[in-house]
């Protein structure tokens, strides 16, 4: 009974090992930071949708334009609210950013710049009732957004309404998508030099090198096949486009690091919030409205 017993206590005392569980095999992370397929799926259906309203009636694309900067204000709004306590003017900047698109279609940059000068009003009246707390901080930031994302977004409108208004768009699209799918490829491929470490650390001179060179190379064949062009005019037309769309990749990384949020928003599989869309386009679209307005006169 004793020896017994001293095996029960022994037991007790000096359990036997529990063979510890194997740790989940850590999931892989694509060197570009997203969800590649997703990616794609997404970036195919977006410029489906953006062909299709060229192709038939291609003043649906102003439609387009004017729901994308309408998601854009709201997820900018949001992150905004979210990480640092700002209050945009969201009901005025949101009417008065329709307005300046819509008003882009038939006076140009006159209705543009005008409705823009009136959403700034309505915004600092708007903010009269909150009281003097903060009110400089929410007016600066309901300002920068309507300037951000309508006004620079009307550029893209503005590009519609001419005879050849497809052409200027495909060549302002095509632009961008080649200058961030050549990015990408060099970047993945051969990113060894950061551009910005301390912005946006994959973005790589290598990168650049490759969104230069595609860029080009679309903006030679785009101003040549879809508008009465030269070759030259694309090659300037296209390095411009890359340089803008660089700057606009930078310029929103810049603002997600300063609020401490990884995407505006995650409406989009692989790319995060629309507004992680339209930081390469919106600058864009005001370089290649002015390039288009002097290389192409209408």
């Amino acid at each position: 009974m004793s020896q017994v017993s001293e095996e029960r206590e022994d037991r007790v005392e000096n359990p036997e090992p529990v063979p510890a569980e194997k740790p989940e095999p850590a999931k892989k992370v694509s060197r570009a930071g997203r969800n590649l397929p997703a990616a794609i799926g997404v970036g195919l259906l977006l410029g489906a949708a953006i062909v299709t309203s060229l192709l038939t009636v291609r003043f649906l694309f102003i439609g387009i334009i004017a729901i994308a900067i309408a998601v854009g204000t709201i997820e900018l709004a949001g992150a905004l609210k979210r990480a640092a306590g700002i209050r945009i003017a969201l009901v005025p900047v949101l009417v008065g950013g329709q307005a300046m698109i819509w008003l882009a279609w038939p006076y140009g940059r006159e209705g543009a710049l005008t409705a823009f000068v009136l959403t700034v009003l309505v915004c600092l009246l708007w903010r009269l009732p909150g009281g003097a707390d903060g009110y400089l901080r929410d007016i600066s930031a309901s300002v920068f957004a309507a300037a951000y994302i309508p006004l620079f977004g009307a550029f893209a409108a503005m590009l519609v309404p001419p005879e050849d208004g497809v052409g200027r768009v495909l060549a302002f699209m095509i632009g961008v998508v080649a200058s961030d799918t050549g990015g990408y490829i060099a970047g993945v491929l051969g990113g060894k030099h950061p551009m910005a470490p301390t912005i946006s650390p994959k973005k790589t001179w290598e990168g650049f090198a490759g969104s230069l060179v595609a860029g080009v190379v679309a903006g030679a064949l785009t101003l040549g096949l879809l508008l009465d062009g030269h070759a030259w005019q694309g090659v300037l037309f296209g390095a411009a486009i890359v340089c803008t769309a660089t700057l606009g990749d930078l310029v929103e990384s810049l603002i997600k690091r300063d609020l401490g949020v990884k995407d505006m928003g995650n409406m989009l599989p692989g790319h995060g919030g629309l507004m992680d869309r339209l930081d390469s386009l919106l600058p864009s679209a005001v370089v290649s409205w002015l390039l288009l307005s002097a290389f192409v006169p209408v």
